[in-house]
């Protein structure tokens, strides 16, 4: 089936407050979206983050950002006052995030709702059922915040070691503060699934998304160390990125460590077994990113200031997934199969099934055929205008040489319209297109330009803070939505009319 849907963190939503999260305007956001036929909901990771704000370099591979608590839902519970919340300094730029402030202010006042809390038998029930990843990730925050932040790293020997008598000593010593990331998970996971619910309720799937890799400051690599190329000292070995490349002179230095892929194939898999039934309790489909890494994996020694002198290595291939399906059944996976592509990628691609990513930014190269152009996609792909690590389209048209763009618009037959208006014409491009699914983001639709941007890799500072504005979707837009998505038969069959 044809259908379509927009890319839209939950951090960029006009939530009070100063940030985006599951409040009354998340629920909005999923009525626009069905008033404008789309049948797709696109988010980016949800896991709470550290240095740099990157939702792809989080503490937990399976905890959620306590940012995205709604605190209106906490006023309305009893556990905070309206007073409380505005006395608080979230930022004063509706636009973008402010998250220093958010830090220091978003942490106190969840605290004094958790002061306020009584743990009931859902509570408790959420504790049992979560224990497997709960139970580190509460003590990992807890003892983490008792070393002024630092990383597991640096931490004292034995509990960075885990050894049992420090663990239970820090057991005893910081269980109130525990129990208070455990109550941030609680409330971020009964917030979810009730905006899932309120989604799903209306036709709407929810596309996760969910990083290859994991932070090397984070609960997963200090619990279970042994999944990790890491030496003697708990060091990685080597660390993930990107070779050089058109786009990064030096490459791309992510710092994630590596998978040591052998242990994991004597596990059965269990440990991303584990993982991915996890995401389809949060998810309707996974975007799996960067997955050209299952294949070869890009490994930078550690310690190296850059990206240049890495080597390629083979990855599980196959074998992780045939694993995943004989587990778990024929899973909804978006591969992001993007960048160079060799010949063993592509059969891995091929050979799971899963639909690959075709993103129109990246191809209108007027010196040589591109596989992104529209004319040569497979029904079983996934077409974006762009994604958050791209600028949006009407930012793109600025900086393109001027031969590409003479290209796209003769490509698209429209040498009159001006540049303001053209990302209308990508959109129309991507949902004209024989892709199965068809993902715009909003920024596009709204037609901004580079102040809206989500994401520069390899920077840091100006990324993951651009908001939408109250009111800034609009009945029109979604009227001209829903137009073009039913010109191009993307509209749900029960909406046809």
């Amino acid at each position: 089936m044809r259908t379509s849907g927009i890319l839209l963190p939950i951090s960029a939503l006009p939530s009070r407050y100063g940030i985006g999260s599951f409040s009354k305007e998340a629920f909005e956001f999923v009525d626009q979206l069905k008033k404008g036929g789309q049948k797709n909901w696109q988010i980016l990771p949800l896991g709470p983050t550290g240095y740099g704000d990157s939702p792809y370099q989080s503490f937990s591979t399976y905890a959620g950002n306590p940012y995205y608590i709604d605190l209106e839902t906490l006023i309305e519970e009893g556990l905070l006052t309206k007073e409380e919340c505005e006395e608080c300094d979230f930022g004063e730029n509706l636009q973008y995030i402010d998250y220093e402030k958010i830090y220091y202010a978003r942490f106190d006042i969840l605290r004094k709702a958790y002061q306020r809390f009584v743990p009931d038998a859902d509570y408790e029930a959420f504790e049992k059922e979560n224990s497997f990843w709960l139970d580190d990730y509460s003590l990992y925050m807890a003892v983490k915040n008792s070393f002024g932040g630092i990383s597991w790293s640096e931490w004292d020997e034995e509990i960075k070691r885990r050894k049992p008598e420090a663990m239970e000593k820090k057991r005893v010593e910081l269980s109130d503060e525990i129990r208070f990331y455990s109550f941030q998970q609680y409330e971020f996971t009964k917030q979810w699934k009730k905006l899932k619910s309120y989604a799903n309720e209306n036709g709407i799937r929810i596309i996760g998304d969910i990083p290859i890799y994991v932070a090397f400051d984070s609960a997963d690599t200090w619990a279970n160390p042994q999944l990790f190329q890491f030496d003697e000292e708990g060091r990685p070995i080597a660390v993930a990125g990107c070779p050089p490349d058109a786009f990064a002179a030096t490459g791309q230095l992510w710092g994630n460590p590596l998978y040591r892929w052998e242990y994991h194939e004597k596990t059965g898999y269990q440990w991303w077994i584990q993982r991915l039934d996890y995401c389809f309790t949060l998810y309707d489909v996974v975007r799996v990113d960067h997955f050209r890494g299952f294949d070869e994996y890009y490994a930078i020694p550690y310690g190296d200031p850059t990206a240049e002198f890495g080597k390629w290595e083979k990855g599980p291939g196959l074998a992780l997934f045939q694993a995943v399906k004989k587990e778990l059944g024929e899973l909804d996976i978006i591969a992001e199969d993007l960048g160079y592509l060799t010949d063993s990628v592509l059969k891995l691609v091929a050979d799971t099934g899963y639909p690959g990513m075709k993103v129109l930014q990246f191809a209108f190269d007027s010196r040589e055929e591109s596989d992104y152009l529209p004319h040569n996609y497979p029904h079983n792909c996934v077409v974006y205008t762009g994604t958050h690590d791209n600028n949006t389209v009407l930012g793109w048209l600025g900086e393109m040489a001027p031969e590409d763009r003479k290209f796209a618009r003769h490509y698209m037959h429209n040498s009159k319209t001006a540049r303001k208006d053209l990302p209308w014409d990508f959109i129309r491009l991507a949902l004209a297109s024989v892709a199965n699914l068809a993902i715009i983001p909003i920024q596009d639709y709204l037609c901004l330009g580079s102040e809206a941007r989500i994401n520069i890799p390899s920077t840091l500072g100006c990324n993951w803070k651009w908001r939408l504005n109250p009111g800034q979707i609009d009945d029109k837009l979604i009227e001209k939505m829903r137009d073009m998505t039913k010109l191009y038969g993307r509209l749900p069959a029960d909406k046809e009319a």
